[in-house]
């Protein structure tokens, strides 16, 4: 067997999975924005929730146990509870398409469409009578991941887009981050992650990321510790969102609002609804390795994982560990691309500084 060395994919991007499109849209008024992953035929998917204030729907649509256990598309929005009718907006625009569960004749399709929510609410959030945007937020994300969908078209933005718009990493821009990796001849593993952690990215501000084990190819900077860093076991890194009083630990002080990490990862191979699951599971981790703390009580961290087809894993104890090498280098790819999400994010007027800009 010829020796294989993985590699990100062409684009570094979750879409190098093939079988999906994305597509984003936000509002600069009211930074905020909406991300939709959308496959091209209803494909097996599960959730891992492990945050604690998360801003979900129809997860449980997803669980093994369940009739449906596969979503049509997948959305990920700002707004924090006030976004989840971005989902609303995109389940109309599939149905509307033709696109979703077949309920009989003369009735409507009926898409299952997942969604996450991260808090990137503030002074700017504005919008009065007229509501939040984020349906039509949604509305213009369908449409641009349509269009990809049609011509094929791979590439989307990251940094400050989609629901990455309004996002803060700590005391840091945040935004939307992916990446990729081949882990063996047409087996794609890609992850997105719109980044809003109340934790630190950063092991000291403007310094290395966290996540600097795993980058791949200097994609986002190629920084790493100098031989006298020592670990800092103040729990709160000072360029998070609760620098750490004098008074020490028990004097930390809330931050105003909400936080949360939320995304997807995907695999080129076909699962089940239940391998999914445990595939979400484990790219968990990936937050963990990027972000510190993770998980928090402030934070909403959910992940998705999407199996669109692809490569067969066989049967018995070869399938568990080709599993486990998925989820592993899905985790990889979940940090990559909340540092590749800060890295890429540039600052608003009055907000937060970028990375590149410290």
């Amino acid at each position: 067997m010829t020796d294989f060395a993985p590699r990100p994919g062409p684009l570094n991007l979750i879409t190098d999975v093939p079988g999906l499109s994305v597509g984003q849209a936000a509002d600069d008024r009211f930074r905020t924005g909406v991300t939709v992953i959308l496959p091209e035929t209803p494909c097996p998917a599960g959730a891992d929730v492990r945050g604690g204030g998360p801003g979900t729907r129809e997860i449980e649509a997803l669980a093994a146990e369940n009739f449906a256990g596969a979503l049509h598309a997948l959305v990920l929005s700002g707004g924090s509870a006030l976004g989840l009718g971005a989902a609303d907006a995109v389940a109309a625009g599939l149905s509307a398409a033709g696109r979703g569960l077949a309920m009989g004749p003369g009735h409507p399709a009926v898409p299952i469409v997942p969604a996450a929510i991260l808090y990137d609410l503030g002074p700017h959030s504005g919008w009065g009578e007229a509501g939040p945007p984020h349906p039509e937020l949604a509305r213009d994300a369908l449409d641009a991941a349509l269009a990809a969908e049609a011509s094929g078209a791979r590439a989307f933005a990251l940094g400050a887009h989609g629901a990455g718009r309004g996002a803060k990493a700590g005391a840091l821009k945040g935004g939307i981050g992916s990446a990729s990796v081949e882990i063996a001849p047409d087996v794609m593993v890609g992850a997105i992650v719109a980044a809003n952690p109340v934790g630190s990215v950063c092991m000291a501000p403007g310094g290395p990321f966290w996540a600097w084990p795993f980058e791949m190819e200097a994609e986002f900077g190629g920084l790493r510790p100098g031989p006298d860093w020592r670990f800092d076991p103040a729990p709160i890194p000072p360029d998070g969102k609760m620098a750490l009083p004098p008074e020490g630990l028990w004097a930390l002080t809330p931050p105003e609002g909400g936080n949360t990490a939320v995304g997807a990862v995907a695999v080129s191979a076909r699962l089940s609804a239940a391998e999914c699951r445990r595939i979400a599971m484990m790219a968990q981790d990936g937050l963990a390795r990027a972000i510190r703390p993770a998980h928090t009580p402030l934070d909403g961290d959910t992940i998705f994982a999407l199996a669109p087809g692809g490569v067969a894993l066989g049967e018995g104890r070869a399938r568990a560990a080709r599993l486990a090498a998925l989820g592993s280098a899905a985790a990889d790819c979940v940090a990559r691309a909340v540092a590749r999400a800060v890295f890429e994010a540039a600052s608003d007027p009055g907000g937060p500084p970028s990375w590149q800009g410290i």
